[in-house]
C-alpha cells in the first residue's frame, strides 16, 4: 500500500493495511457486528463470518497487493483500488473495495473487478 492513503479515513486505512498482511484479527477490530462484505458475487454476514473470509480468503496464493487509487464518494463511502499480481488464475487483477462506514467502522464492504 504505497499510494493516496492520506485521503482514507483511519478505520479504511488500518482496516486496509490489516488486511493485506492477512492479520483478519486486526482487519476484523475495524467492522460493526452486522458488517456485510460482497466478494466477487459472495457474501459474508456479521463479525465472526467476515472475520473467517479474511482470514482465509487468497490463502491458497501467493500475491502482491498494491493500492493505486482512493476516492472519497461521500462522508460515509470511500472506494480503494488495488493490483493484485500472483499465483491466482491470470496472474493479475484490478479490484475495487468499496467501504461503506458507520460509527467510524466498516458496515458493509463491496470487493469487485475495477470499473475506470
Amino acid at each position: 500500500m504505497t499510494q493516496h492513503t492520506d485521503l482514507l479515513p483511519t478505520t479504511v486505512r488500518e482496516f486496509f493495511a490489516a488486511h493485506v498482511v492477512h492479520d483478519a484479527d486486526t482487519a476484523s477490530s475495524f467492522l460493526t457486528e452486522d458488517v456485510v462484505v460482497v466478494d466477487q458475487d459472495e457474501t459474508f454476514r456479521g463479525r465472526q463470518e467476515v472475520h473467517a473470509f479474511l482470514r482465509d480468503a487468497g490463502s491458497e496464493f501467493e500475491y502482491t497487493t498494491e493500492q493505486i487509487g482512493a476516492r472519497r464518494v461521500d462522508d460515509a463511502h470511500w472506494v480503494v483500488t488495488v493490483r493484485l499480481e500472483g499465483t491466482f488464475p491470470g496472474g493479475v487483477a484490478e479490484l475495487d473495495y468499496r467501504f461503506a462506514l458507520r460509527d467510524d467502522l466498516v458496515a458493509e464492504l463491496v470487493i469487485a473487478n475495477h470499473t475506470a
